[in-house]
């Protein structure tokens, strides 16, 4: 179903999207994820270059849907403009999930793709930080569905962060704390969108 999805959603884009355009990354580092945990699992290793086939088709996509994002939503977003960064936390995670196939173990191709999970994990931090200061500077306390979106990237900065920290191969073990507070955070945001829904459906 991936490719036909993508086709089709690749077709319909134009400038200025909200954060729902990053979705196309999301998707294709989920696969990248969810092939990178069976390559640890299975006996034949084939899976790990699909997975770094994703991973790195999730990079390009990023960057195509950066140049497509109204970033004006990070100001006026309902709550999927948080995606921008999430899609970076995943790939994270993906990151990491390559960082643990056993055959790339001291390689050159391991080599770089440490450098390159910790920046995609850095660069989730400083959207966190941008699109949480945004939430302060220009406040929107009523419930919208795209609040989901918010919670969702916010999850998964957690899930990357604390990922990264137990991935040997990182060396960053002091991001465990970081990332359950971060996990906390996310908490703390899903049970408010909880309420939303909860007080929005009682009007």
């Amino acid at each position: 179903m991936w490719p036909v999805l993508l086709t089709s959603v690749l077709r319909h884009w134009r400038r200025h999207l909200p954060g729902t355009v990053f979705l196309v990354c999301v998707a294709t580092q989920g696969l990248a994820v969810l092939s990178g945990t069976l390559v640890v699992s299975l006996p034949s290793g084939w899976l790990a270059w699909p997975t770094l086939g994703c991973f790195v088709l999730g990079l390009a996509l990023y960057a195509l849907a950066c140049l497509r994002f109204d970033r004006g939503q990070v100001r006026s977003g309902t709550g999927d403009q948080w995606v921008a960064g999430g899609t970076l936390a995943i790939s994270a995670l993906a990151g990491a999930k390559l960082l643990a196939v056993p055959a790339w173990r001291s390689t050159a191709l391991h080599d770089a793709l440490r450098p390159l999970m910790l920046a995609m994990l850095a660069l989730s931090v400083c959207w966190y930080v941008v699109l949480g200061f945004a939430e302060v500077r220009w406040l929107r306390p009523h419930y919208d569905m795209g609040r989901w979106a918010t919670v969702f990237p916010m999850g998964t900065t957690a899930v990357a962060t604390l990922s990264v920290a137990v991935t040997d191969a990182a060396a960053v073990g002091w991001l465990r704390t970081p990332g359950q507070v971060l996990l906390w955070i996310a908490v703390a945001a899903w049970v408010l969108t909880l309420v939303g829904l909860v007080r929005h459906l009682a009007a």
